[in-house]
């Protein structure tokens, strides 16, 4: 049988732990005390899903769980397996079953396996010939059929924090399985700013650790240096979690969003260079800074809706590298423009009108009548020309008569909405005057 675990396999599968003592990391979860740890160590775990980012434990949690319940592990990918492999995999654990044999089937990314074959797993969950572990770095209850979903216990893996991920590097450098039989010099500062860099994802650390060591300056007698200059050049680029395509995505651009609302211009410009640093297309940026310049500021400062469309402009004209500077300057103007959504909320008001009420028809003296019959049929009778008149204003009614008096915007006297809403009021005061 090959070892994968062996002294040429990469560190992070030769330090994989065994052991829940072993196992570095969601405390919450495998803590003394704690839940799940409750529910291996008596022998009465049930199917389940682990949710959390790339590189916390999610597959080695399974296996270590396989281990101490002495049972069969069973390792599925969405790639290779379809229905037809699903079945016959389902069929063996049923076969073992039978024989007092439990089957835990870990299927990882089970965010992309299709209805169908989630499907697949459902009657075989159901009569507990396996038990079902998920594996899914999405949010399960989108990603996930409800009804295997309901069958499932969901537990929240976390980020790994820097003192997690310190303490496995240190032990990366210690235990035989990684360089403890090396003779290696390498600073507990080093390993910590290794940690900082891995952000969260135990595997970045170690495949870091690896490169170092394996670049290292290697003395007469052996010794191995890694060396701050080499351990930058290892370090060249972070990996921030960033999915544009899945939950990360909306978390960020959410973040960006309330952090503009809240005036908060530090905040804002980070989450939007953590898209920018995940590979987001500018333009997608500039078009939500468009959206938010009306929803979130309008009338308050209409100058923002201008500036809003010049950065995506400028980020069609650039492109990347160069445009970030224009959507920083954008999403700072956002940021301290006084806020407003007096236009949002009349756009909103107006839709539900529209969708609960009847269609009405345009009042006669608004329309046209560009021939004769129209005018016959006292199309535009009754219209009066607001330039025609010392105010510029007539108190001719422009709503149909179901809707009368209906009024959507409500200028709420943030900015130049304070101006505004004093206009307005002094229209409908001398609109309403006898």
């Amino acid at each position: 049988m090959f070892d994968d675990r062996g002294k040429n396999a990469p560190l992070a599968t030769r330090l994989r732990p065994e052991t829940l003592d072993e196992y570095v990391g969601q405390k919450h979860l495998v803590g003394e005390g704690r839940i799940l740890r409750g529910l291996i160590e008596n022998d009465s775990i049930s199917s389940m899903i682990f949710w959390g980012p790339p590189g916390v434990g999610k597959t080695t949690l399974a296996r270590i769980i396989a281990k101490h319940t002495k049972s069969d592990f069973v390792e599925f990918s969405a790639v290779t397996g379809g229905i037809k492999e699903i079945k016959a995999v389902m069929q063996e654990a049923e076969q073992n079953r039978r024989l007092g044999i439990r089957t835990i089937l870990f299927a990882d990314e089970i965010h992309r396996f299709n209805k169908a074959q989630q499907d697949a797993f459902l009657p075989y969950v159901e009569k507990g010939s396996i038990i079902l572990i998920g594996a899914t770095t999405e949010n399960p209850s989108f990603e996930i059929n409800s009804a295997l979903l309901s069958r499932c216990k969901v537990f929240i893996l976390k980020e790994l924090n820097e003192d997690d991920i310190t303490e496995l590097l240190e032990r990366a450098v210690k235990s035989p399985k990684g360089f403890g039989d090396t003779e290696l010099s390498i600073s507990t500062g080093q390993l910590r700013t290794i940690a900082a860099f891995s952000n969260g994802d135990a595997r970045t650390a170690l495949n870091t650790l690896e490169m170092a060591v394996l670049n290292g300056t290697v003395a007469g007698d052996g010794k191995i240096t890694v060396t701050d200059d080499i351990l930058s050049q290892c370090m060249n680029r972070r990996s921030l979690l960033y999915d544009k395509t899945g939950e990360e995505h909306y978390n960020i651009i959410s973040a960006l969003h309330k952090s503009m609302r809240n005036s908060d211009p530090d905040a804002a410009v980070y989450w939007m260079y953590r898209m920018l640093d995940g590979g987001e297309d500018p333009l997608y940026i500039a078009r939500r800074l468009v959206r938010f310049a009306s929803e979130d500021v309008g009338m308050a400062d209409s100058n923002a809706l201008r500036v809003a469309v010049a950065a995506y402009q400028a980020c069609h004209f650039l492109g990347m590298p160069e445009c970030d500077v224009n959507l920083a300057q954008a999403v700072i103007y956002l940021s301290m423009a006084p806020k407003s959504n007096s236009v949002y909320k009349a756009c909103l008001e107006c839709a539900a009108d529209i969708k609960s009420k009847p269609a009405e028809p345009v009042p006669l003296h608004l329309r046209n009548a560009p021939t004769k019959l129209m005018k016959e049929l006292d199309y535009g009778k009754g219209y009066e020309y607001a330039h025609s008149t010392a105010e510029k204003l007539t108190k001719m009614q422009c709503l149909p008569d179901s809707l009368a008096g209906r009024r959507y915007y409500r200028p709420n006297g943030q900015g130049r909405e304070k101006q505004i809403g004093e206009r307005l009021e002094q229209i409908l005061k001398w609109k309403n005057s006898d």
